[in-house]
């Protein structure tokens, strides 16, 4: 489970990205936020993007296992332009937690941000 000091830390990490000239984006301001979750059966995770899409969330695709991994799983890809502080992301992670416990899926496996136009 990602803490909020992981992402004190991550939003830390990221300022001095941008300070440096590392990302283009300023990680305080509005952002593509990126949500993903896993499972090995991929036809358990479309009903997650169905809801999300229903709470204003872009479904982005499904990313097929790494063939190599002794447990292969599917990823679920979501988006959603957002402004975020650590703590509101904390909070969100827990929901999203939750609806992975609520869909019967692997797990909400963390998210990662990127510049509105961004991938």
């Amino acid at each position: 489970m990602i803490t909020l000091h992981q992402l004190d830390e991550f939003f830390e990490n990221t300022r001095q990205m941008f300070d440096t000239g590392r990302c283009l984006f300023r990680i305080d301001d509005e952002c593509r936020w990126s949500y993903f979750f896993v499972d090995p059966d991929r036809e358990k995770l479309l009903p997650i993007a169905d809801y999300m899409k229903g709470l204003g969330y872009e479904f982005m695709g499904t990313l097929d296992p790494n063939e190599d991994d002794d447990d292969p799983v599917y990823y679920l890809r979501i988006d959603k332009v957002q402004r975020h502080s650590p703590a509101s992301l904390n909070e969100l992670n827990r929901q999203l937690y939750g609806i992975a416990d609520q869909f019967g899926v692997h797990s909400y496996d963390g998210m990662d941000v990127g510049a509105i136009d961004g991938p």
